[in-house]
């Protein structure tokens, strides 16, 4: 339907008002004709799913949900519909919209904000890990048509970028068994396990007298596995069908590029496959090892080796705890933010650092932040994490409150520390076109942490 821009506002408008005022079915019906509407703000800055949440009106919340709407929108207070229900006491519209995709209610301490899902973070395959020690379900699903490879060269996987609309897309390159075979027979070649697509209908009971359509259902979801190989990378890239073949040099920018849905696969195999990089050796006696259990064990050859002997740490991958957390002023109306030599000019980022033997989570946020700026912090707060697959960190993102204020920065850690205003903070986030420095992308815990204080902090 073509709609001239002064039409197009006319109708914003009127559905805006009958969002304001809980008149369901004329927003149903608008959203039917102009489905373009629903996100949109007026002259005020709140969209048609604010004015209802304002307002208490229930049923229109549930309906713009239904069509997709996006509820993490602000307003120029900063403030999202859940905000604004909270604030004027709609609760049962607040736990509407806290709401996870699952239907879930995660409430953070203290706050009552849901955390976006932190990109390396989603689990799209079932990981299926009581299967890895069944060496013949593993071989039989190796030689399944459906089974889907992905090739690694120094931990980066092999992806295809294309061009449209402007913007570049890049995704994994997938192979079958037969276009992998030949690597899977050499001795150097690692194979990780990562699971199995995730079924999105129900399985069914198979029997003699199923149709084609049930054994389809019935018939296990695809296993995916990652293949290391020191191949050379050119070799590789002619297995490939796609266009614009290649593998990432920048791994902390490139793999940035990749959907959601194939960054949280890529997390898992380039952590596992790092740990496989580092650890060909028995870490105890320094004999050879052998993969097991799908690529997510080591086991040593050697028979008097004491890690064959109870349960080590070395004879599993291992991820690296850190912390990262954003500190906020005692005033509650600036954080600090700091950058390394190595950041993008004008960046500045949430400090982190890696949690030590016997340490906890709040220690470790305390003791980084006064060793990089000399600022002491107090309370520390869990916000939510993310996997960081460089190689495999688990980022521990939290909120802390500062005991001092005063600035001493350790210039072996990092180049510079400041307090940010709020405002400018939301600036750089959300309206400059040119801004005073930049905050990490979003894909980043980073990002993520800045925003949600933005959001806990908004001026209702």
């Amino acid at each position: 339907m073509s709609v001239q821009p002064s039409a197009q506002e006319e109708l914003l408008e009127k559905l805006l008002d009958a969002a304001a005022r809980g008149h369901v079915t004329q927003v149903t019906s608008m959203l039917s004709h102009v489905p373009s509407l629903i996100n949109q703000a007026g002259n005020s800055g709140w969209t048609a799913l604010m004015l209802a949440a304002r307002h208490g009106h229930y049923p229109v919340v549930e309906e713009l949900l239904s069509h997709g709407c996006d509820k993490f929108s602000v307003n120029a207070s900063s403030q999202t519909a859940y905000d604004i229900a909270k604030f004027w006491g709609h609760r049962h519209i607040s736990n509407l919209l806290g709401r996870t995709d699952d239907g879930c209610l995660r409430v953070l301490p203290g706050s009552d904000l849901v955390p976006q899902e932190n990109y390396f973070g989603r689990e799209t395959l079932d990981r299926l890990s009581a299967k890895r020690t069944d060496k013949e379900w593993m071989e039989v699903r190796q030689k399944d048509a459906d089974t889907v490879y992905l090739l690694f060269s120094s931990l980066s996987p092999m992806v295809s970028c294309s061009e449209g609309d402007g913007t570049e897309e890049t995704k994994l390159c997938r192979f079958r068994y037969e276009a992998v075979r030949d690597l899977l027979q050499k001795p150097a070649t690692v194979l990780v396990f990562l699971g199995v697509e995730r079924r999105k209908t129900p399985s069914s009971s198979s029997s003699s007298s199923s149709s084609p359509q049930t054994q389809e259902i019935s018939k296990e979801p695809p296993a995916w596995f990652a293949v290391g190989t020191d191949e050379d990378a050119a070799e590789l890239l002619k297995r490939c069908r796609e266009k614009n073949c290649l593998f990432p040099k920048t791994p902390n920018r490139d793999l940035l590029k990749l959907s959601e849905e194939e960054a949280g696969v890529v997390a898992q195999a380039r952590s596992v496959l790092a740990w496989h990089s580092r650890y060909s050796f028995c870490p105890t006696c320094g004999s050879s090892t052998r993969l097991e259990e799908g690529g997510h064990k080591r086991s040593c050859l050697n028979s008097d080796c004491r890690s064959l002997r109870g349960v080590h740490n070395t004879c599993y991958p291992r991820v690296d705890p850190v912390v990262i957390m954003l500190v906020i002023h005692p005033d509650g109306n600036q954080c600090l933010l700091g950058r390394k030599k190595i950041f993008p000019v004008g960046m500045f980022s949430c400090l982190a650092g890696f949690i030590e033997p016997g340490e906890t989570m709040e220690e470790a946020v305390r003791r980084e932040v006064e060793e990089e700026s000399g600022v002491k912090v107090g309370p520390v707060q869990y916000v939510s994490c993310q996997p960081w697959p460089m190689p495999s960190s688990l980022m521990i993102g939290c909120l802390s409150v500062a005991i001092s204020t005063d600035i001493r920065v350790d210039e072996n850690e990092i180049e510079e520390a400041r307090w940010f205003p709020r405002q400018q903070v939301i600036d750089s986030l959300f309206r400059a076109e040119s801004p005073t420095f930049t905050v990490p992308p979003r894909q980043t815990i980073a990002h993520q942490l800045i925003r949600h204080w933005i959001g806990i902090n908004s001026n209702l």
